[in-house]
């Protein structure tokens, strides 16, 4: 294992957070205080401009516990981890305890995004890599009390240890993974991939394989203690998939959300509305992975291409097709696909006129998209 490179990446850690809390002390002072005006906007004023959508629903869990029904739809480990740290520190901590823990497990996946990243394509590959990740136009969700930094974490950590032959280990991180986002539970799929070409290098006997696939079982049963909690609380062990209704989501084909933001964004919004935007935003993340993914497909391992292609195809199978941005959400969904990030890394290198156009672009949507979550407008 290379070592990696600690101050480079506490260097890029650190600046994209200074960036972020330059956006939120400028953009909400001058967006939201009187012309010419002396009042002293309160520190926790601005760290309170943090606390929208769905950080307010994880910081209630952690706070008063699940609420139903809606509540169910938001997995436990990340409030969980809040809980402790807060109560024991009062009320007014649970917005710092969990945006501190959602940056310092950004801080922890960059390191072993690094690791992984290093094997397909050298350093340049791996440092380009954590470059976009923290540039990336939605990636003030790592800085927010949101869980995709520690969805992350726990997904790149399986990863590795996966890479490294740590069954039991990849198995406690995967378990953790899928009591942290519902998807969590897919992490199964190259888990077996791994294991698989394990085969030739090892001697192939039932107990080996038995002893390598035993540990694969703490991913579901990860999602299964959740069924449990679920249907203890509401007697319905799905309620956190049923309740998704709440947001319009449903099961579609996967072309179904394609053609209808393309019937939205042509056709069905005025041109230069709110809608139109948002659906484009939304859109062109999808379309952008999807392209990455099948250009990726023979640029980095395998087990990374079925990761990335499962979480796509999940989130087209359930689009919210009764809104009118079907894809709603997919911008930060595309956040924890750490395997596209390496794709785009590897055709930045390849392509130096890609990579001019990314660092000139995703830092400049980055902090426009971070001042409308700052703002409480409607992102995602």
């Amino acid at each position: 294992m290379k070592r990696a490179p600690v101050w480079d990446i506490f260097g890029l850690f650190f600046v994209t957070r200074l960036l972020l809390i330059l956006v939120t002390y400028f953009g909400y002072i001058i967006l939201t205080q009187d012309k010419y005006g002396t009042t002293m906007v309160p520190i926790q004023t601005l760290f309170g401009a943090w606390n929208h959508w769905d950080a307010l629903i994880y910081l209630r869990i952690a706070h008063s516990g699940y609420q139903p029904p809606y509540d169910f739809a938001f997995f436990p480990l990340f409030p969980t981890l809040i809980s402790p740290f807060a109560h024991l520190l009062g009320d007014n901590s649970y917005l710092i305890i969990g945006m501190l823990i959602s940056n310092l497990a950004l801080l922890g996946a960059l390191f072993l995004l690094y690791q992984l990243a290093i094997e397909m394509g050298g350093s340049v590959v791996a440092r380009r890599t954590l470059l976009y990740l923290c540039i990336f136009p939605t990636a003030f969700f790592f800085f927010a009390a949101y869980t995709e930094s520690l969805f992350l974490l726990l997904t790149t950590g399986t990863f590795l240890a996966l890479r490294r032959e740590r069954w039991w280990i990849a198995g406690l991180l995967g378990f953790l993974a899928a009591l942290t986002r519902n998807i969590g539970v897919l992490l199964i799929l190259p888990f077996l991939y791994e294991v698989w070409v394990t085969r030739p290098r090892e001697h192939f006997s039932r107990q080996t394989v038995l002893l390598h696939l035993l540990p694969i079982v703490f991913i579901p049963l990860g999602t299964l203690l959740y069924c449990l909690f679920c249907w203890q609380m509401t007697g319905n062990i799905l309620e956190f998939a049923t309740v998704q209704s709440h947001w319009s989501r449903e099961m579609a084909w996967p072309w179904e959300a394609i053609w209808q933001s393309l019937f939205e964004m042509f056709w069905n919004q005025p041109f230069g509305s709110f809608n139109q935007v948002h659906t484009l935003l939304d859109f062109s993340a999808t379309i952008g992975f999807l392209i990455l993914a099948v250009l990726g497909w023979k640029k980095v391992r395998r087990s990374y291409t079925i990761w990335l292609a499962v979480q796509l195809l999940t989130i087209l199978l359930s689009p919210s097709l009764n809104q009118h941005d079907p894809m709603i959400s997919n911008q930060r969904f595309v956040l924890v696909m750490f395997p596209a990030f390496i794709t785009m890394a590897l055709l930045g290198i390849q392509h130096p006129r890609f990579h001019q156009a990314l660092v000139w672009i995703f830092p400049g949507l980055l902090a426009t998209l971070s001042l409308i979550f700052v703002m409480n407008l409607w992102m995602v």
